[in-house]
């Protein structure tokens, strides 16, 4: 289901790029076979320049292999590089939102929380002076970390102390962070010495991501992200407490029968996932700002949503999905220099993939995809079984 709605987001997004060029329906009625070619052929351009701005050229690589060049094979690889750089923090915002959905917990505050962390972790990239990178770069982390999971507890203790219903606080806990964002960022010993405009200090480099390769962007904030990924999957779906989490999201009043506490699961749940969305934050200032600025989120807590609902809230397939949103991102760009079409037109194809896996029903229709039915007795195999 996820490949189709993939699929039908690329063809509406091509007759979304066909019919922006205002001159095509003139064309059409001049001379109807070569106004459709031509509109196959910048089709074909559009998508081809975001996918090799994404992944690479395959003649590149072939290229750059073949000439022994190290320098060329690193180039080589640059497109592949600002994939995985886009797809960091998407992974960690993805693994938030996708945590609090297991606990039966929409956490929209995800945006809030990375620019907590990101706050937090700069304070720590350029206080904490005179330090190795191994204690240095860790410590950054952690505070990004702890950033994120306190502004992920406030709306966790509210929902679970008073009943406030955890969309809104954390609307409003966004917004809360983005203002102070905006103050700190003009604060003596926090703002840049000799700059008016809100923008931190610079961390220091000990504090910063090593890169994975010489040459490209790519970071160990990406290895990171796969490593949280794993563990997030193991807690949810190998411990105890994360059983406790599951249980408590498909059905509290049993859950509470069974003993388990709703309201500790309840704060655990979103502290947890505020610490996760902080250290997307960290992601991108140790991994590529290296200052704190009011823009170091491209939305990326937003799309966490989506790819968190993208992927059914599994981590594998949150890895998946954010690799697809940070291929799109990285490559609008080209795509844009190179054919002329908007980078808009990758907003459109991420809404477009997020309505089709939304609506999975109408993904059957289209494709004429028959759901087996099942008998009593194999669904309670199948449950059995699971």
């Amino acid at each position: 289901m996820p490949v189709l709605a993939i699929f039908s987001a690329l063809v509406i997004g091509a007759v979304v790029i066909v019919l922006s060029d205002l001159t095509f329906f003139e064309r059409l009625r001049a001379d109807p076979a070569l106004a459709l070619g031509s509109a196959l052929d910048e089709v074909f351009r559009a998508y081809g320049a975001l996918f090799t701005g994404a992944l690479g050229s395959p003649s590149t690589y072939v290229d750059a292999f073949t000439s022994g060049d190290t320098a060329r094979m690193t180039q080589a690889f640059v497109p592949l590089s600002e994939t995985m750089l886009s797809a960091t923090p998407l992974i960690f915002t993805g693994l938030a939102v996708a945590l609090g959905f297991q606990c039966g917990l929409f956490n929209i505050g995800a945006e809030g929380q990375l620019y907590v962390g990101a706050m937090f972790g700069t304070f720590a990239g350029f206080f904490f002076a005179g330090l190795p990178w191994f204690i240095h770069l860790p410590l950054a982390i952690g505070f990004g970390f702890l950033g994120g999971a306190l502004w992920g507890f406030i709306p966790g203790l509210l929902k679970a102390r008073t009943g406030a219903h955890e969309v809104i606080v954390t609307i409003m806990l966004n917004y809360t962070a983005y203002n102070l964002i905006s103050w700190i960022l003009k604060v003596p010993g926090y703002q840049r010495e000799g700059r008016s405009d809100p923008i931190s200090k610079v961390t220091l480099d000990t504090s910063w991501y090593p890169v994975l390769i010489d040459g490209l962007r790519a970071n160990w904030g990406f290895i990171l992200g796969l490593a949280a990924a794993v563990l997030v999957s193991w807690f949810l779906f190998r411990s105890t407490r994360g059983f406790e989490f599951r249980a408590v999201g498909f059905n509290p009043t049993a859950a509470r029968y069974a003993g388990m506490s709703i309201a500790s699961t309840t704060i655990m749940a979103m502290t947890l996932s505020g610490g996760l969305a902080g250290l997307a934050g960290t992601s991108v200032v140790l991994g590529v700002t290296h200052s704190l600025t009011f823009g170091v989120s491209g939305g990326f807590g937003f799309d966490g949503i989506a790819i968190a609902l993208m992927a059914g809230s599994k981590p594998r397939g949150i890895i998946l999905a954010s690799l697809l949103f940070g291929a799109l991102r990285a490559g609008a760009t080209p795509m844009q220099s190179i054919t002329g079409v908007p980078i808009d037109l990758v907003v459109v194809i991420q809404a477009l993939v997020i309505m089709f896996v939304a609506a999975p029903a109408l993904v059957r229709e289209i494709y004429r995809i028959r759901v087996p039915e099942t008998t009593g007795l194999e669904t309670f195999s199948q449950g059995w079984r699971a």
